[in-house]
């Protein structure tokens, strides 16, 4: 039985990536922070099939001791400060967690087991203000945020430690993806449970930032999967996933409102504080290598996504 370890287990892509290996047959560990307050909303329907472990990516010795305990054939690295507005407010955090804590798990996988097939989690928002589009592998970085300097900085430890050491390491440069599990900071799980309360008359406006910033929007249980083909190949390697498709946020907002019968611009207000000190304006991926070399393919569109959001969200305040 193949076993692996997902850091960052109790959030959407954790906890959508756990569902996906046990279904082929993984025996999985979850690691998770000690908290005062535990949060396993998104994986407590998996908790008797799901074994967790207690380490934090601002220690290395409980990295070490996760490994050496675990014994994992693959570790997925899913922990992250993700919230990108929260960078600019926690920014010496965010590189703790999402950059030196890259390097400490890198460290304590060539320590414990140079042949553990490690999975890193990079990000669009690496190439912020965008220098070609579509955005491919090959495209330089210019990130925007302290959130998407810290992403490249843990790219690059990943594809040095991959080249310095011989190690299976391989990065995914996944483009927004978002499900009913979205934390309901991001703008697209923000729209949904607002026109949820709207049309259920607990609430009366939503107020969005930049309407015309536009993403490459997919669901995170289709990245999931690219996740795992990548550490199935004969070789490491690094890949966009994305849809293809670029959406404003004035989209959004406007397919989610219809979805339940209402106009957006009844309910919308724009509001310049909930800008970005410095905007990324226009993310669109070219998945062209994952398909050809993976196999792998988006199967949710992005109006059945919306669609999906929003009546998760429905039937939550529904109760």
């Amino acid at each position: 039985m193949s076993r692996a370890l997902i850091t960052g287990v109790t959030g959407q892509d954790g906890s959508y990536l756990a569902e996906f290996l046990l279904a082929k047959g993984y025996e999985v560990y979850g690691v998770v922070r000690r908290a005062s307050t535990e949060n396993f909303e998104r994986i407590e329907h998996l908790r008797g099939r799901l074994r967790l472990v207690q380490a934090d990516l601002l220690d290395p010795m409980s990295l070490i001791s996760a490994l050496s305990e675990v014994r994992p054939l693959e570790v997925y690295n899913l922990a992250a400060q993700s919230f990108v507005p929260t960078s600019w407010a926690q920014p010496v955090l965010t590189a703790e967690f999402d950059a030196i804590g890259v390097t400490r798990l890198l460290e304590a996988i060539r320590l414990v087991d140079k042949d553990i097939r490690f999975y890193q989690a990079s990000s669009s928002e690496m190439f912020g203000k965008v220098r070609e589009v579509p955005q491919t592998e090959l495209t330089p970085f210019h990130p925007r945020s302290p959130y998407g300097v810290a992403k490249v900085y843990a790219h690059y430890i990943t594809v040095n430690y991959r080249e310095s050491y011989g190690l299976f390491l391989c990065s995914g440069i996944l483009f927004n993806h978002e499900s009913p599990r979205r934390g309901r900071e991001f703008v697209t799980r923000k729209v949904s449970n607002s026109v949820a309360r709207i049309k259920l008359g607990t609430a009366t406006e939503l107020r969005l930032g930049n309407l015309e910033a536009r993403r490459d929007w997919g669901f995170a249980g289709d990245y999931v999967e690219a996740m795992w083909l990548m550490l199935q190949q004969p070789e490491p390697d690094d890949y966009v996933i994305a849809t293809g498709e670029s959406h404003s946020v004035r989209e959004l907002a406007e397919i989610a409102f219809a979805h339940v019968g209402l106009d957006w611009q009844r309910y919308v207000r724009e509001d310049a504080s909930l800008k970005r000190p410095a905007e990324v304006d226009f993310l669109i991926g070219d998945a062209g290598k994952a398909r050809a070399k993976l196999g792998w393919q988006p199967r949710v569109s992005f109006r059945e996504l919306v669609a999906m959001m929003v009546d998760a969200d429905v039937k939550r305040q529904r109760g």
